[in-house]
């Protein structure tokens, strides 16, 4: 999951001299995979410093302390100061439900289809991920199980500002009602008190069931540790700036939290058989989140790496965010010649990328050998915006090398999971003796003897344990 950020480059922005007219080989680096060195430059290209800005960590921490002690008047002076919103209660800082009602009215038929297309696909998705209660007997009688239950309440932050997200709404609501999670909240920015009409549609759809027009930080606190308005919950997620992240870890422990995001990732292995103009506006799909995205091309076709070239030099000046495109690909973007397609899964699992397409003739071997990706795109027609929007699996993703060890947001991400271990007395009698050796072996006396009093009394012995 890519962290959110404001547009950087307005629709019709003057190219950048650094790029406008330039040729192609010079937009985005080229590598060979075979070169002297290509290791080591590849770990540069995709190093990721995930520590947060010292300044940012000060100024966090001071607004959550303030939230914390002050509640409700920390939340209002806050909103002040950097929304722009002149309230005075706190009350006015919730949405109401009959606003959000009056926001899905309001929508155009185009987009509350669109909204209603992808609210059901993204919810079919994700009823196929619900975990079940489960027990069985041992051969004592025991019964061992888990017991699978919703939170109570999850805080859903919704970036707002100078752009909506009501995709990441949806990705985010969708799995935690499926999961049956009591009471849903949600936080989301409104700079100059503007709400926007597609994302209160959206929370109205997805049946959020309380709103506030907070942000920033100081939302993460709020609902972190509570206040007379805003109620704690017990898990936050949803993507926001730097601010948001560095918060989102600071009161990690008190509360569950999804994932910190880095920045957007996206990933391509190519053959010959793709299409060069698609697989450039796939590059700059995710190049146009913000500077600090990455977007990788691995291929052996030469004939195609050339290709693409060309199309990133004729389709990049007519890209409305052309500038932030141009940065990306500059910085952290690049275009692999592989010796082979099993090279490129090799390098693939190395990178563990937040989005992985295969835009080969026959991509359905090269699904089995990747291990590490958040989502993996099968084809050419299987373009990553599908996932962004409305093929129904989850768009918040692991980044940064993570997807080595993490998944995408799910319903398990809104269960937990409780043992259950009731235990006979053959049970008993047969676990304890197991018991009280480990007791003992790491220094637990009581540990033992807990276990020990509920022994069997053996011939011509009292009950072990009784004094």
């Amino acid at each position: 999951m890519a962290e959110r950020k404001s547009p950087g480059a307005r629709p019709g922005a003057v190219a950048p001299a650094a790029w406008r007219g330039a040729a192609a080989s010079s937009l985005v680096r080229t590598f060979d995979s075979g070169a002297r060195g290509f290791d080591a430059a590849l770990a540069r290209l995709t190093a990721f410093d995930a520590s947060s800005d010292p300044a940012i960590e000060s100024a966090v921490a001071k607004i959550i302390d303030d939230v914390r002690t002050h509640g409700d008047r920390a939340l209002l002076e806050y909103t002040r100061r950097f929304d722009c919103m002149q309230v005075r209660t706190a009350a006015a800082l919730e949405i109401t439900r009959a606003e959000l009602s009056a926001a899905w009215k309001a929508l155009g038929a185009t987009e509350r289809r669109a909204l209603q297309a992808a609210h059901t696909r993204i919810r079919d998705y994700h009823e196929r991920q619900v975990a079940k209660s489960w027990q069985f007997t041992d051969a004592h009688g025991s019964k061992l199980g888990q017991l699978v239950r919703p939170l109570d309440r999850a805080g859903l932050y919704v970036p707002g500002g100078k752009a909506a997200y009501p995709s990441s709404l949806l990705m985010n609501a969708v799995p935690a009602k499926v999961a049956g999670v009591g009471e849903l909240v949600m936080v989301v920015p409104t700079p100059g008190g503007e709400r926007n009409t597609l994302v209160l549609a959206a929370a109205k759809l997805a049946g959020i069931d309380r709103a506030f027009t907070i942000g920033g930080a100081q939302a993460v606190a709020a609902l972190a540790y509570g206040t007379a308005t805003v109620p704690a919950v017990d898990k936050i997620t949803g993507p926001g700036n730097a601010y948001v992240a560095a918060a989102k870890r600071r009161v990690f422990g008190t509360v569950g939290i999804d994932m910190i995001a880095g920045p957007s990732e996206i990933l391509v292995i190519a053959d010959d058989s793709a299409n060069p103009d698609w697989i450039a506006m796939d590059l700059f799909s995710q190049a146009e989140h913000d500077e600090m995205a990455q977007s990788i091309l691995l291929t052996p076709s030469l004939r195609l790496l050339s290709a693409v070239q060309s199309s990133i030099a004729r389709l990049l000046p007519g890209m409305a965010r052309r500038d932030v495109i141009a940065k990306s690909l500059a910085s952290r973007g690049a275009l692999v010649r592989v010796k082979s397609l099993a090279e490129a899964c090799t390098i693939a699992d190395r990178i563990a990328p937040e989005h992985l397409e295969l835009a080969v003739r026959d991509p359905r071997p090269l699904v089995e050998r990747i291990r590490h990706a958040g989502a993996i795109f099968v084809g050419h027609h299987t373009s990553e915006t599908l996932g962004d929007y409305c093929a129904g699996s989850n768009h918040v993703l692991p980044t940064a090398r993570t997807a080595r060890f993490s998944s995408p947001l799910g319903v398990y991400d809104f269960q937990k999971r409780t043992s259950v271990i009731e235990v006979t007395p053959r049970g008993a009698d047969a676990l304890g003796g197991i018991a009280s050796v480990l007791a003992r072996a790491e220094g637990l006396e009581a540990h033992a003897r807990s276990a020990e009093l509920r022994l069997k009394p053996r011939p011509g012995q009292g009950r072990r344990g009784a004094k």
